[in-house]
């Protein structure tokens, strides 16, 4: 029992600096996403992001065209999924993203 007090006690005190509140601003493109810099950032970090790909690009290469067909599937269901509509509202994170991938 002293246990679950304990844990619930650092739990309580820990700092609030210390959690994660999102992406920082220097690393965010104004346009939606990560930019070159904060993909770089979380790459260092052990994870595999790529940059967006184009409806351009990705008819130069197969590997990206599935990539970017698998991207836009995805996405477009979540945004029918929660009701959004993009002609209403542009400004939200997955009407930006869609539009940056050329969706």
């Amino acid at each position: 029992m002293n246990d679950l007090v304990d844990i619930i006690a650092d739990l309580i005190t820990t700092d609030p600096d210390t959690f994660d509140e999102g992406v920082a601003k220097k690393f965010q493109n104004p346009e939606g996403g990560l930019n070159s810099a904060g993909r770089a950032h979380y790459n260092r970090q052990g994870h595999n992001l790529k940059p967006p790909v184009s409806r351009k690009q990705a008819n130069k290469s197969p590997a990206k065209a599935k990539r970017r067909k698998s991207f836009c599937s995805r996405m477009g269901g979540q945004k029918k999924m929660h009701n959004i509509d993009c002609r209403k509202d542009p400004d939200k994170d997955i009407c930006r993203a869609l539009r940056k991938w050329d969706c």
